[in-house]
């Protein structure tokens, strides 16, 4: 089948030949929510030691889609991130994470309005 084939059945179905789902909104991410989950991420880094011994989950890695299942709020006080972390390579070998961190960054993602918690998993 080539891509003039599929673009036909896709016209006749109704199906997408570049992977898109019909009816899915493809909003881009916010400029402000990019910097605050940078924020977020960075600041519970410091706050914890630094890479070296510290790695947040990998949600807080996923700029692309905001932060997903790691934004917990969204509101005009900012944005809220709450994520576990542990050692370097905790979520790829299976062992506990060690920390819990929940952060409001600021609506503009530039500055940090308060760390809420950052100590054991609760």
């Amino acid at each position: 089948m080539n891509l003039r084939t599929l673009s036909a059945m896709a016209v006749i179905t109704g199906a997408s030949v570049m992977g898109a789902t019909p009816g899915l909104a493809n909003d881009p991410i916010p400029a402000s929510q990019v910097r605050a989950i940078n924020l977020a991420r960075n600041t519970a880094v410091a706050e914890n030691g630094g890479l070296t011994v510290y790695r947040p989950q990998p949600c807080m890695f996923q700029t692309s889609t905001g932060g997903g299942d790691c934004l917990v709020n969204q509101d005009a006080n900012g944005y809220t991130f709450q994520f576990l972390g542990g050692v370097p390579g905790w979520p790829e070998n299976g062992s506990s994470p060690t920390t819990e961190t929940e952060i409001q960054i600021a609506p503009d993602g530039r500055s940090v309005n308060e760390v809420l918690y950052n100590g054991s998993p609760r």
